[in-house]
């Protein structure tokens, strides 16, 4: 029979350093507040990033309000068109490659940056959500926009919403910005990814050049819809009369969908080893170990035998995608011959992704965040990660599939350990989700209200060929890596 234990206070020897070193050890449990779709009636003054950051977070903001408490206008986009017009259109001016799907969205996204780069283009990415840093959002060639040029460009959609938009949420908002950015900035390609769906998301506003579907699964059901033939209905929105659109393999239900919304809207949609030429394999060899390999013949390179520079088997399809785009838009150029294709996607880098974090004891994070994303997690560890015994430190938002996220979190963990991200209204209780574990599971669980007590178990109960692996959350990973981070400057 599983047992469910609640720890209150972390014991004494914790991630390598001596409890007495610091006060990291404390609980930092929070009141959180409730969560409020209202935007504030008076507009903040903005003249610092500290500031900039606190207008942006005092409007509605959908990746921190519960479903049901969502207001009706949270998914149209008359607000962000309003809000663009002002700001003169500024999306007009972007050549961008837009991305949708349920997982892999931000994998593929940072192999077509680096590999873009690595071509000798200027390129804007804007992701979300963030881990520890909301300029994270918003990147130019690979670096952070700078904290001046942040509010810069709070300051001045803040303005324009005040005037023609002043229900613009968050994400309608940082949109904006980024838009405002990249045309400034005479990107010469704009990588955006969608924050949820395709129809209705703010960045279905660009002109792209390519459209992207990444795998498509069940996920925020309560909005996109309860079956996978809707949400890849939702997805499809982003396609455009006359863009090129490709996509991974799909379920029959799926695929036939998005076939029919490529059709209706004028586009071509190609998808991989099915109107692409393309094929993988996973292997292992003494430089890199285990890792995938792929061969994609375009219309005008073949890549042949390429590694794939992210870790996991699932990652392959995601490369491939990068190759088919990188092939459509490249053409005949010189600049985009094999080689500097296969230099720049080898810089591939990515955080709160397979990251290893913490080096004694080890600790991996990983930002998956739904079934499907928790599968090829525990695969890809199981393939790349040599360990003795791995301790999960779960946690996620009570809107997702939480059974399902469990269920296959508890195939890799040995040992888990329920847990919360402090300042997330949308989280589950660790408690839920133990009781969850234990109907279903023999296996020992242990519960605590914040990541920073999660890893001070995990710690005591590792030993040196252990993995403690965080998981479940962006923004349980986000709050990991910022307390790692409080640690390595303690010990340095």
């Amino acid at each position: 029979m599983a047992t469910t234990r609640t720890t209150k206070k972390p014991a004494a020897k914790a991630l390598g350093r001596d409890r007495t070193a610091s006060t990291a050890t404390k609980t930092l449990t929070k009141k959180r507040a409730p969560a409020t779709a209202k935007t504030p009636k008076k507009t903040p003054a903005i003249k610092t990033f500290k500031s900039a950051v606190k207008a942006l977070l005092g409007t509605s903001n959908v990746e921190r309000t519960r479903p049901n408490r969502l207001p009706k206008d949270a998914f149209a986009l008359d607000r962000m068109k309003a809000l663009l017009a002002e700001l003169g259109n500024p999306q007009d001016n972007i050549d961008a490659i837009h991305i949708a799907g349920t997982v892999g969205k931000g994998s593929t996204a940072a192999m077509l940056d680096a590999t873009m780069r690595g071509c000798g283009w200027a390129v804007g990415t804007f992701t979300s959500p963030h881990l520890t840093d909301v300029r994270e959002r918003i990147m130019l060639n690979g670096e952070l926009v700078t904290e001046s040029q942040f509010t810069d460009l709070a300051a001045r959609v803040t303005k324009v919403a005040a005037k023609v938009a002043p229900e613009a949420s968050f994400f309608e908002r940082i949109t904006a910005m980024a838009f405002l950015h990249f045309a400034e900035e005479a990107v010469d390609m704009a990588i955006m990814e969608t924050g949820l769906g395709g129809r209705l998301d703010t960045t279905n506003l660009c002109r792209p050049s390519v459209t992207l579907i990444t795998r498509i699964e069940l996920d925020h059901m309560h909005i996109l819809g309860k079956d996978l033939a809707s949400i890849a209905r939702e997805k499809a929105g982003i396609f455009k009369p006359g863009v090129p659109a490709f996509s991974v393999p799909q379920e029959p239900e799926v695929e036939a969908v998005l076939r029919e919304e490529a059709e209706r809207v004028g586009t071509t949609l190609q998808i991989l080893a099915k109107d692409v030429d393309f094929s993988s394999r996973f292997c292992v060899d003494d430089d890199r170990g285990a890792h995938a390999r792929i061969c994609l013949i375009g219309d005008h390179r073949q890549y042949m035998h390429l590694p794939v520079p992210l870790k996991g088997e699932h990652q392959a399809v995601n490369c491939g995608l990068v190759l088919a785009t990188i092939d459509t838009i490249g053409g005949s150029n010189a600049a985009f011959d094999e080689s500097i294709v296969y230099q720049g996607l080898g810089a591939t880098t990515i955080r709160g992704r397979m990251q290893l974090a913490w080096d004694r004891p080890r600790i991996l994070v990983d930002g998956a965040h739904n079934p499907a994303a928790m599968s090829s997690l525990m695969r890809s560890i199981g393939s790349h990660v040599p360990f003795d015994s791995m301790i999960c430190i779960f946690g996620c938002c009570d809107d997702k599939n939480m059974d399902g996220m469990i269920e296959n979190a508890a195939l890799g963990g040995d040992k888990i350990v329920f847990t919360m991200a402090s300042d997330q209204p949308r989280a589950a209780e660790p408690t839920e989700l133990a009781k969850r574990f234990t109907e279903n599971h023999g296996k020992t669980c242990q519960t605590t209200s914040n990541v920073r007590e999660a890893l001070e178990i995990a710690a005591r109960a590792a030993s040196r060929d252990d993995l403690i692996c965080v998981t479940g959350s962006f923004y349980l990973v986000g709050e990991t890596l910022n307390y790692l981070k409080e640690l390595e400057a303690q010990r340095t």
